[in-house]
């Protein structure tokens, strides 16, 4: 399977810089996997093709305000951006600046708090440990790291967070959930429509591009997620009921899916806790998801690799096209899919 199949032409105007207000505004492109022609309508209106009885499935997590700048002991500037904890003090880091090398210390503006270069762990990635907790520091004067391909700025941090967000641990927002609002969560709820939360901390990775002509040969990064007890037997007893689970993101089905790797017969899903490094490609046979939320994916991207081994390939390449010709708005501030 070469990663070119999966190449699309996108101009670059067709690329969001800001989001919509209210968020539910937004376009929402229905690819009904059963049905030959596609419907355009707007986000508001996804409660016209769900059922009472099926369970979205949404992901819990936070972006960090993780872009902090620190000074050498020369007093050079240097950009960090925070990747990853892995304890109290620890992260794994993007540090740029030359001469950067394990045994370096830098200081941030504070006055108080040291990071010590501790690892190299190639391209521009440190680990670096802080002298204190480095949480409330962030949230004072950490900067929201926005996806490449936006250029604005950003004027209200919320906006690249989900409404129900309450998980702190992301470098990049699940953004097939930036479309709900709290109205029209209340409005699913009342028609009998469930609700379910995951955790999946999404990494810069989920930006990156396949470079291996062969897809198959692509090494996917992992990120931690959760299925809690809770949110299995609501996705098991939903499902038994003649329910669909609807997965909001592609965040959420790579979590459910890897929860239903080890499911027993008469279950959909078992709780998860840990590492995933589930890569979907198309001919991968789905266990959990019956229906998803999603936006307009990268082009040669392990995402649009998702979407098509849930839709069809041609499928979804002829999709894109018409969301191209429609002037549909793509990527993280962009418009919807609902794929049944």
């Amino acid at each position: 399977m070469k990663t070119s199949d999966f190449d699309y032409h996108l101009p670059p105007e067709r690329i969001a810089q800001t989001p919509l207000e209210p968020r539910h505004s937004s376009r929402l492109l229905v690819l009904d996997r059963s049905k030959p022609d596609l419907t355009h309508t707007t986000f508001w209106n996804i409660a016209d093709y769900l059922h009472p009885g099926d369970l979205l499935v949404v992901n819990r997590t936070r972006v960090i305000p993780a872009r902090i700048y620190a000074q050498k002991e020369t007093g050079g500037k240097v950009e960090i951006l925070l990747l990853k904890r892995t304890d109290d003090s620890t992260w794994e880091a993007l540090v740029g600046g030359k001469r950067l090398i394990p045994g370096k210390t830098l200081y941030l503006p504070n006055g108080t708090t040291k990071v010590d270069i501790l690892a190299d762990l190639g391209a521009s990635r440190r680990l670096v440990r802080f002298s204190e907790p480095v949480e409330a520091y962030l949230e004072k004067t950490g900067e929201m790291p926005l996806p490449p391909y936006i250029h604005e700025r950003l004027n209200d941090p919320n906006r690249y967070q989900t409404v129900y967000a309450d998980q702190p641990g992301s470098a990049a927002a699940p953004t097939a959930g930036l479309h709900f609002t709290p109205e029209l969560l209340d409005r699913l709820k009342g028609m009998g429509i469930g609700l379910a939360e995951v955790t999946l901390h999404v990494g810069l990775d989920t930006f990156a591009p396949v470079t291996e002509e062969n897809a198959d040969e692509h090494v996917i990064h992992t990120e931690w997620c959760e299925v809690t007890p809770e949110t299995a037997s609501q996705i098991n007893t939903a499902k038994a009921a003649g329910g669909r689970i609807i997965a909001v993101g592609t965040t959420s089905v790579r979590t459910l899916e890897s929860a239903a790797q080890s499911a027993h017969s008469g279950e959909v899903v078992t709780p998860y806790q840990g590492s995933t490094g589930l890569f979907i490609l198309p001919g991968y046979t789905f266990k959990a998801v019956d229906a998803m939320v999603t936006n307009f994916h990268l082009p040669r991207s392990s995402l649009i690799m998702l979407v098509s081994a849930f839709a069809g390939r041609e499928r979804i390449l002829s999709t894109y096209q018409t969301a191209v010709e429609m002037k549909y708005r793509f990527f993280s501030f962009g418009d919807a899919m609902l794929i049944l």
